[in-house]
């Protein structure tokens, strides 16, 4: 298990509107001792959804900060209600959450990096920035948004990197090319990327277009970003007659544990593949929105991870025969 998850209480300290629709939450943990952390880093978060007890994951934005932990969440209306919960609290309320993790392992030696945020993906990008800008290498930052009223930290990050941030309005007819921008990177360049699934599998394929090797590009991702909208759907047990409903606030992985099903995780964010279920039959359509699977993986559908991905319809999956997770 890469994540051995060790929960603090904290305190919610302050937050502020940073756009419309994303909010920044400043949480100390109790006995907080600022210790750094690396890029890319998240924390888990313990809310509550209809009464019951759920986690969410939350990228820490910048690099370590004497006052607490700060991590910014999106107000979603379609979201399974873990933004929801975070926005009806107040300064002075108790949370649970877990020390700091992260799955980001950038080459330190390189010289040029390119930055690639999509809307409230600038999250863990902006430590990144932060990181790559005091060590004085080439860095661009390629930040899309539908308006440029949507991009949270625009101000912090135009002084950290001046017109080596490139802004990409929608609504200014500025679209992110990431052909184009691919195509015009020195060869040795790393990327890391954050944004919403349909913005990384676009990704991915101009990256492997551009003939870069695919370990060069490192990627963050919401689970809760899909290509279908998120509803409720039903899942069928092998050999069991069982069937569950799996409501559109909760995951498959949640509701299949909760009935004593024991399905093995780990990350809870579709990038580690130890939840994988195998798929017997589909009735409808997966929504894959891990990052595990490779894109013929996912046209197969042989198998689902059962914390992030969802469906449409029903699916029969199998929980006990899972020796090969890939």
């Amino acid at each position: 298990m890469r994540f051995i998850e060790t929960w603090t209480s904290a305190t919610l300290l302050a937050t502020r509107d940073l756009t419309p629709a994303i909010r920044e939450f400043l949480l100390r943990p109790d006995n907080f001792a600022a210790a750094p952390y690396p890029v890319g880093s998240h924390i888990d978060v313990g809310v509550t959804i209809d009464g019951q007890p759920q986690t969410r994951s939350y990228s820490l934005v910048g690099e370590v900060d004497p006052q607490g932990y700060r991590i910014a969440v999106r107000h979603a209306p379609d979201s399974r209600g873990g933004s929801r919960y975070m926005w009806s609290l107040a300064p002075g309320a108790r949370l649970n959450i877990t020390q700091p993790a992260s799955l980001v392992q950038l080459d330190w030696t390189r010289r040029q990096f390119c930055l690639i945020a999509g809307g409230v993906g600038i999250t863990p990008i902006v430590g990144a920035a932060q990181a790559l800008a005091r060590r004085d290498t080439g860095v661009t930052l390629h930040y899309a948004v539908r308006t440029r009223s949507d991009a949270a930290y625009l101000e912090l990050l135009e002084g950290l990197l001046g017109d080596r941030l490139i802004v990409h309005a929608g609504d200014k007819g500025r679209r992110l090319d990431l052909d184009s921008v691919f195509a015009s990177l020195p060869q040795d360049t790393m990327a890391l990327f954050c944004g919403p699934m349909r913005m990384l599998d676009a990704a991915r394929r101009a990256w492997e277009a551009s003939g870069r090797p695919m370990t060069d590009l490192r990627y963050e991702t919401f689970g809760s970003s899909g290509l279908l909208p998120t509803e409720a759907f039903r899942v069928r047990l092998r050999g069991e007659g069982t069937e569950f409903v799996i409501p559109h606030d909760r995951s498959m992985l949640d509701v299949l544990n909760d009935a004593g099903h024991e399905v093995l995780s780990d990350c809870r964010r579709g990038e580690c593949g130890v939840c994988a279920l195998d798929v017997i039959d589909v009735d409808g359509e997966i929504d894959h929105r891990d990052v595990f699977f490779s894109d013929h993986q996912k046209q197969e559908s042989r198998k689902i991870c059962a914390c992030v991905s969802r469906a449409r319809g029903t699916i029969t999956v199998d929980t006990l025969h899972r020796a090969d997770t890939i």
